[in-house]
């Protein structure tokens, strides 16, 4: 059930945020904002229904010119650490489901992933950081931007700075209590004001158990992440609509094409190659209603929970299909196509659960609890 709560309280530089966020002439034809593939009714991933159903990447403001991986969700994504290297040599962190927006610059990977899609001429597409300067201190919040930054930040002389201060008031913005709400029928369990029905349950038991969910969607304690911000090959097939093509004239490398890219030695990026950054489970249920499709995956291949859930199942037990078959294509034939990329693939976390057909409703029944603005 919807919330009709009275949204919280934001300070001035959330504010100043979420007018950058929602801005629609941030870009080269003033049709395309961040909301346009965060929308907040949706957990803030793409809000488009019939794009969501086929390719699942998203139009930038040039007509014709597309990205080639689904939304990540912005909400919860402040929360992911300053990409690094633990001691057991696993890459955790950053932004991007490659990881490339690695908080490095600003000291927060959020502020950093904010600016790249001004810029990106398959996204909102301008020119430079100087246009986006210009527009934010000529648009209707120009004096809050200059409030909160100082009078100074619209000076053509400050350019890097101001363009930092853009991206720091989006990140304040994402991890305001609006957008990080914690207000799911799962969080209100801890206080008592909700309780999960017996499938519920069931299901959140199979989570940290059976289906092995909570090795890499951590789900201790209150406010749980549902994401421990490492990086996996899952062995999703290839989107066989996805504009940006397939192979072998594509392959989506994820953090191992960043590593390359960023000059790491051949053995550190080929072994990553293929892996894509373990999104939060919050929202992954929120839609305006029952008929809205949203995708899930990196590329999003898969179109709904029970779907992805049964690949998690039952990967490496089904025949390979003959095809680049769509999801709803291998579920009718009762297979699933090749991994995109064939290195790197997790084999020891899923695959083969043994889950039974109730028991992968039930972990659905419980993934539908983690959308954030239920009212018992």
């Amino acid at each position: 059930m919807a919330s009709t709560k009275a949204a919280p309280v934001l300070t001035d530089m959330e504010e100043l945020g979420k007018s950058i966020f929602f801005d629609e002439n941030l870009s080269i034809n003033g049709n395309q904002s961040c909301a346009s593939c965060h929308g907040p009714e949706v957990g803030w991933t793409g809000p488009l229904a019939n794009i969501n159903a086929h390719g699942a990447v998203y139009e930038g403001s040039i007509a014709g010119r597309f990205g080639d991986r689904k939304p990540p969700s912005a909400a919860y994504a402040t929360l992911s650490p300053i990409f690094h290297q633990d001691k057991q040599g696993l890459f955790i962190g950053g932004n991007f489901w490659d990881g490339r927006a690695t908080g490095e610059v600003l000291g927060n990977p959020a502020a950093d992933q904010a600016l790249g899609p001004f810029v990106n001429p398959v996204e909102q597409a301008l020119a430079a950081p100087a246009n986006v300067i210009e527009r934010v201190c000529a648009g209707s919040y120009g004096d809050l931007f200059r409030d909160v930054w100082g009078a100074e930040v619209c000076d053509p002389a400050n350019v890097v700075m101001a363009y930092g201060d853009i991206g720091l008031s989006i990140a304040a913005y994402e991890a305001s209590p609006e957008v990080n709400a914690f207000t799911s029928k799962h969080d209100l369990t801890f206080t008592g004001a909700a309780k999960l029905s017996k499938e519920e349950q069931r299901g959140f038991a199979l989570f940290r158990g059976k289906g092995q969910c909570r090795r890499c969607h951590t789900s201790n304690g209150k406010q749980a992440l549902f994401t421990d911000f490492t990086f996996d090959n899952l062995g999703v097939p290839q989107n066989p609509e996805n504009p940006a093509g397939v192979a072998p004239g594509f392959v989506d490398a994820g953090l191992g094409g960043f590593l390359m890219n960023a000059g790491y030695d051949e053995d550190v990026y080929e072994a990553e190659w293929g892996k894509q950054k373990v999104p939060t489970l919050r929202n992954v249920d929120l839609r305006p209603d029952e008929g809205f499709v949203k995708a899930y995956a990196h590329n999003g291949y898969f179109k709904s929970l029970e779907g992805i859930v049964h690949f998690y199942n039952t990967r490496d037990v089904k025949p390979e299909c003959p095809g680049l078959y769509a999801e709803a294509e291998a579920l009718a034939a009762d297979c699933w196509p090749p991994p995109e990329v064939a290195e790197n693939v997790n084999t020891d976390e899923l695959g083969d659960l043994g889950l039974t057909p109730e028991e992968e409703a039930a972990i659905v029944a419980f993934l539908k609890t983690l959308s954030d603005g239920y009212v018992p």
